[in-house]
């Protein structure tokens, strides 16, 4: 049986010591935003046969360094920068169009984003994560008990620090598909954590007698191959999206992190946590007992 619950300190304080870096370079040189929070400007080009991304993001970022480029459907290329003026744009599009023989209608369309509406946007998302993790916390507390919501709240809080850690630590920039991912990381974490602790739940029936620590050991020991594999096959699947769809790296690259922090999490920081609370409330029970008596 594996002895994870006497390592708990060990475990917090790897967690806490990313997560103390990462909030360190938020609030010094705070968040990397891009275009969709900080407003900018996009532009979009139709390109012909032989375009070719990696080429052209070269040329784009010699102008505009902090230029985000994806291509869309239809042999559209799409940049947006917040540092984008008239000038720029005219100089991106003539250094593409000399590259790749394009037109002067090639240009399709030229808009300005403003910040206001990445100010709506994480209004939106901080109250759409906060109103996932409220009713998160209600299922839990109906199907088991509240120590295991608290748990995995708390594992759900470290998930989400942690990748924001490593994005502000990387300076990379957060936009919308950033916010997209970590409320998929939600719930993907929280799936693997309830495993865990309905496992710990039906062990508790059988094993009434022995301590908290042995009991999450326990359930951890049966649980662990499952939990691994299950975040082994998927983390697979995403890092093969994120290396062969460059489109889609802005939603996929966060989604690896969080949920590689969502597997450390279930079973280094959600289960770890319970056994303290559960130690805690029976600690208080029976001071509360002697008292009486």
């Amino acid at each position: 049986m594996l002895k994870i619950v006497e390592k708990t300190k060990l475990w917090f304080a790897l967690s806490i010591i990313i997560i103390v870096i990462g909030l360190g370079f938020t609030f010094t040189k705070g968040l990397n935003f891009g275009i969709d929070f900080s407003g900018g400007t996009k532009i979009v080009i139709q390109y012909n046969e032989g375009f070719n991304k990696p080429e052209a993001d070269e040329i784009v970022k010699e102008i505009v360094p902090g230029a985000v480029t994806n291509e869309a459907e239809g042999n559209q290329y799409e940049i947006k920068a917040t540092d984008f003026d008239s000038s720029k744009v005219s100089a991106v599009f003539k250094g593409l169009q000399e590259k790749y023989n394009l037109e002067d209608d090639d240009l399709l369309s030229q808009e300005e984003i403003g910040a206001s509406v990445g100010k709506e946007l994480t209004r939106n998302s901080i109250l759409a994560l906060f109103v996932a993790c409220a009713a998160m916390l209600v299922y839990i507390a109906i199907r088991f008990e509240l120590n295991y919501g608290i748990a995995a709240i708390i594992a759900l809080v470290h998930d989400l620090l942690i990748t924001v850690s490593v994005f502000a630590i990387f300076n990379i920039p957060v936009n919308t598909p950033f916010i997209a991912a970590v409320l998929t990381i939600v719930g993907y974490s929280i799936n693997d954590t309830i495993v865990i602790f309905d496992r710990i739940r039906e062990n508790s029936k059988n094993m009434r007698r022995v301590s908290s620590t042995e009991l999450a050991n326990k359930s951890l020991t049966q649980t662990m191959s499952r939990s691994i594999n299950t975040t082994l096959t998927t983390l697979v699947t995403i890092i093969a999206v994120n290396i062969f769809v460059p489109t889609v790296r802005e939603f996929t690259f966060p989604l690896i992190i969080g949920i590689a922090a969502g597997a450390y999490s279930s079973i280094f920081i959600a289960a770890p946590t319970w056994v303290i609370l559960k130690d805690r409330k029976a600690n208080k029970n029976k001071k509360s007992k002697a008292e009486l008596a």
